[in-house]
């Protein structure tokens, strides 16, 4: 095992040593060292908690650490905040954005490096010229001047990846920058990597899946619970070695074996959806007990579709049934009320309330069962959090400490906690697995079964085509904001989801 740098007398860009970071007594990491090597693709791996983001926000001046140093390209440095970072040349792509809804794209991307006129007016044209240049590079047709939060959650990762890109940053952190794309759009960031090391550029790369790790990196660094288990050459082992070294012990199957549903039990049923520039024509039906998927790339209308059923987007045409009868869906409440919950892809913009604690965050949408009076029984709410905590095995020092302190996977646990406590006969989830770690991936597919042995029916929305695949009995292809065509059974594989969702098979729009 590879536990230092291996490449003889090269001066490592980066070297950790003693690394220890404690929040409120709970010590999150212990002593990690290690050397991070120049123009390398080093991969940091571990399951939700293991210390992975609290690691890299060190590096980027985000986090101090309790004890320990760091060295850049062979000198001590100290690195008190994001700027003396960026100063350093090291930038990092985040897995929650750091996007100002309200500016453009370019505004986005030039934020806090704007670029200036001899009069020291901003120079507008120039700016909007090197962001589009930059994405059309990523292959990603996005307008500049377009508001970011009119974006998609896959258009905001590459805006991050731009944002950094536009630094010339010599060491590049990408934290889980693949959750939301699809595997062209995965293809294109990896031949960006290679031409970013080609040119001397470190990438350190945080990702939960395991295959990604071996196809991009050279070394694999994992952690568990704070501590560094090893470091390896990325040709001295394979997935099933990485994901024991994560876990601790021996890699299971991920997916439960998958439930039938009865053709005949509808429960939802949608008629001729349609949204002007969005939507066109969406037909589908929804089983008791079913877990449906719905697959295609990005820009597809899957999230937008979500948010019509939930009453997040106004119809222009088109009729929803809920068990035979005709229901109007204008509001969340509304749809909460005829008992349809969303989980949505957007965990940190439209999910948790990161300065609440578990129980606050739990009760925010079912909270009139917690009142008592004029006051919210506290008890109450805190008892029904903890039961849940127990639920879906919620990691966290203390269920008073804000969402913020805890790691992306317990955050999407206690926000699928949240929608549950509102008793729902139908539950959406958009992405419910993104920037989650492969052990926490199958409690949540586990869980999903559990509710489906419940009767209740789930949509599951998901860029990951084996997620898809592995979950579903019944699969619908979108494609430019209609229906491409439906899967069922052994029908569902890789190749024919990519044939409707790519126009090679099904209806053209």
């Amino acid at each position: 095992m590879d536990m230092t740098a291996s490449a003889g007398s090269v001066v490592p860009i980066l070297t950790a040593e003693g690394i220890t970071k404690e929040f409120s007594g709970v010590r999150v990491l212990d002593q990690i060292s290690l050397d991070i090597q120049p123009g390398e693709i080093m991969g940091l791996i571990g399951e939700n908690g293991a210390g992975k983001s609290t690691f890299i926000k060190i590096i980027a001046g985000i986090y101090q650490p309790t004890r320990g140093s760091l060295r850049f390209q062979g000198k001590p440095v100290a690195i008190p905040d994001y700027i003396s970072a960026k100063k350093l040349g090291i930038a990092i792509v985040p897995q929650e954005f750091n996007l100002i809804n309200p500016l453009t794209v370019y505004e986005n991307i030039f934020l806090g490096n704007e670029i200036r006129l001899p009069s020291m007016l901003l120079d507008k044209a120039k700016m909007k010229e090197l962001a589009a240049r930059q994405l059309e590079e990523l292959r990603m047709p996005i307008r500049v001047d377009k508001l970011v939060s009119s974006l998609s959650v896959a258009e905001k990762q590459m805006v991050e990846i731009t944002k950094a890109l536009m630094l010339k940053a010599r060491f590049l952190i990408m934290d889980e920058p693949t959750t939301t794309l699809t595997s062209h759009e995965v293809e294109i960031l990896f031949n960006l990597m290679d031409q970013l090391k080609s040119q001397g550029v470190t990438i350190l790369f945080v990702s939960h899946k395991l295959h990604e790790i071996k196809t991009i990196c050279d070394r694999v660094t994992v952690l568990r619970d704070g501590v560094l288990i090893g470091i390896d050459r990325i040709e001295d082992v394979d997935e099933r070695d990485i994901a024991r070294r994560m876990i601790g012990r021996d890699f299971t199957q991920v997916f439960p074996p998958k439930r039938s549903s009865n053709p005949s039990d509808v429960v939802l049923e949608v008629r001729g959806l349609s949204i002007r520039g969005l939507l066109k024509d969406i037909s589908f039906d929804l089983r008791h007990g079913e877990i449906l998927g719905f697959a295609g790339l990005v820009g597809a209308g899957r999230t937008e579709l979500a948010e019509a059923v939930m009453g997040l987007r106004r119809i222009d045409s088109g009729t929803i049934k809920i068990h035979g009868q005709p229901v109007t869906i204008k509001t969340s409440r509304d749809a909460v009320n005829l008992g349809i919950g969303y989980l949505s892809e957007d965990r940190q913009g439209k999910g948790i309330v990161q300065d609440f604690t578990i129980p606050e965050n739990i009760s925010l949408i079912s909270l009139k069962r917690y009142i008592q009076g004029p006051l919210i029984d506290k008890a109450k709410e805190l008892e029904r959090a903890e039961e849940y905590v127990k639920t879906f095995n919620i990691v966290a020092a203390s269920k008073k400490l804000a969402l913020r302190f805890l790691s992306g996977g317990n955050q999407q646990k206690v926000y699928l906690a949240r929608w549950l406590d509102t008793d729902p006969k139908i539950l959406i989830l958009d992405e419910p697995t993104r920037g989650i770690d492969v052990n926490a991936k199958r409690e949540i597919y586990e869980f999903i079964h559990n509710l489906s042995d419940r009767g209740i029916s789930c949509v599951v929305i998901s860029s990951e085509m084996e997620e898809v695949i592995g979950l579903c009995n019944r699969v619908y292809v979108m494609r430019e904001g209609s229906i491409a065509g439906s899967l069922e059974g052994d029908r569902i594989t890789e190749e024919e989801i990519m044939f409707y969702a790519t126009g090679i098979k099904g209806k053209k729009n």
